[in-house]
């Protein structure tokens, strides 16, 4: 165990708010400080293009805890302030007004921004991003005056404010480099799934496409232009190509970095007095015998606990399979497990695919199963993890049988 007594979390997610409640839970009674960019408190992420957009709630529906909890439980939280140094020999970490905070334990959660587009016209009004509360009140104010969306990308988060979009009523133009939509995390035979569900509810939907620039009038998006020259008018823009993780504060401390900050499988980082939580968090999966760096909520929720654990001086491994899901239309999915980036995999599906009611396994080339999404099917779950754990070939004929128990 460990005798410190000042710990820093670094992040104010929802992974900060989690890590701060499993100190308090391992009955940690030394100091805890949160020091949150946003003025609002740790919030979850998922509802910002789910629900929100949907008018069902507001991003302070999703805050973890009220401010009343963490002064029920002695927790000093810093908002709209960010950490903008640390020093590892004298264990501070440095303020935007010049102040520091001594730490005896520090807590990376810092989350990652969206990528932005090198072209013309990025930078116009009416060209929106999704990351926090902040955008997400945007994209809904939005909602309500545009007529005309277009979208650059078809990742996640591109097609779930498509659907929220068409949900408004806008008209909306996707716009996709790859031949799939979600066709790195999904591959090309799922992302089809999902390209006939948006086409269905009336999104253009365009692959294997280029943009070239977005087109302005008096500085506001008007549209955009491909590399073939063809212009795609708009009210709106939102880019959505992918996120950044924001480890430039582990770097300048002189961590171990990689595609994130690099964690040994208790998440400590290379230095034993510094752990990294959620998107920046580049683990040494036990498992999955490989590094991974997953951008979803699941981390952010469950890596805390063994982080705290790691901080208190505990025994500790994160070992949890990568999880995601989402809701777009009446599509609602679960998906648990890891396929590599390009690794071959075969796919069988266990269900009705075309009313979308289906299984898909991921397949390796031992026929062991390496991922499974379930699709408007809600009694899989914990039998896709199952089968996944055991590390055992299967019959993808027999896996495939509805007629068979999974």
């Amino acid at each position: 165990m460990t005798t410190a007594s000042r710990f820093v979390i670094a992040g104010g997610g929802l992974a900060a708010a989690k890590l701060a409640q499993a100190l308090r839970a391992n009955d940690f009674d030394g100091t805890v400080t949160l020091v949150c960019a946003e003025e609002l408190l740790p919030y979850e992420r998922p509802p910002l293009s789910k629900e929100c957009l949907l008018g069902k709630k507001t991003p302070e529906d999703a805050i973890v805890e009220p401010s009343q909890w963490y002064r029920d439980h002695h927790i000093e939280v810093l908002l709209g302030t960010t950490v903008t140094g640390v020093d590892r020999a004298t264990k501070t970490i440095a303020l935007p007004d010049g102040t520091t905070i001594t730490y005896d334990k520090l807590a990376l959660a810092m989350g990652s921004r969206p990528r932005r587009l090198p072209i013309p016209g990025s930078d116009a009004a009416g060209v929106y991003t999704l990351r926090n509360a902040e955008d997400s009140l945007a994209l809904l104010e939005m909602f309500g005056t545009a007529t005309r969306l277009v979208v650059i990308g078809a990742g996640w988060i591109g097609l779930e404010v498509t659907a929220a979009a068409r949900n408004a009523g806008l008209e909306v133009t996707v716009l996709e480099a790859l031949p799939m939509p979600l066709q790195t995390a999904l591959g090309p035979e799922m992302g089809a799934v999902f390209a006939d569900l948006h086409r269905e509810h009336g999104v253009d939907l365009r692959c294997d496409t280029k943009v070239a620039a977005i087109t302005t009038a008096e500085g506001r998006a008007t549209g955009v232009r491909l590399a073939d020259d063809t212009l795609i008018p708009a009210d709106a823009v939102l880019v959505a190509v992918g996120a950044r993780p924001n480890i430039e504060l582990a770097v300048d401390a002189g961590l171990a970095t990689g595609d994130g900050v690099l964690v040994d499988e208790s998440l400590a980082t290379s230095d034993p007095d510094i752990v990294a939580v959620g998107d920046i968090a580049d683990q040494q999966h036990p498992i999955l015998e490989r590094r991974i760096r997953v951008e979803h909520w699941a981390n952010a929720l469950n890596q805390p606990e063994v982080a705290a654990a790691t901080m208190l001086g505990k025994p500790a491994v994160y070992d949890r399979l990568p999880y995601f899901f989402t809701d777009q239309y009446d599509l609602g999915m679960e998906y648990t497990g890891y396929v590599a980036p390009k690794q071959a995999a075969r796919v069988v599906v266990r269900g009705d695919l075309g009313k979308r009611e289906f299984v898909a396994f991921w397949l390796d080339s031992a026929n062991r199963v390496l991922a499974g999404m379930n699709v408007n099917v809600w009694d899989a779950g914990d039998r896709i993890k199952e089968i996944i754990h055991g590390g055992e070939a299967v019959d993808p004929d027999r896996l495939a049988d509805t007629s068979l128990p999974l």
